[in-house]
């Protein structure tokens, strides 16, 4: 049996850029983000797949995701 490889993704988000839309939230397939005091925050970094919706759809760019 083969298993698939595992990837950890390290999310950065930019509280100064991030204005809390909320866009990044709802396009999440895995629910990693949540919003706390009017900002993004990575609450289960652990569950992230590395799809990018997050980066790709946040208008201000203040969320960066990378492979570690």
């Amino acid at each position: 049996m083969v298993w698939g490889d595992t990837h950890m993704y390290n999310i950065v988000i930019d509280a100064d850029k991030c204005t809390g839309c909320e866009q990044c939230v709802d396009i999440c397939p895995e629910n990693v983000l949540e919003i706390q005091d009017g900002k993004c925050v990575a609450a289960r970094p652990d569950d992230c797949q590395g799809c990018m919706s997050c980066q790709e759809t946040c208008e201000e760019q203040a969320i960066t995701v990378t492979e570690v």
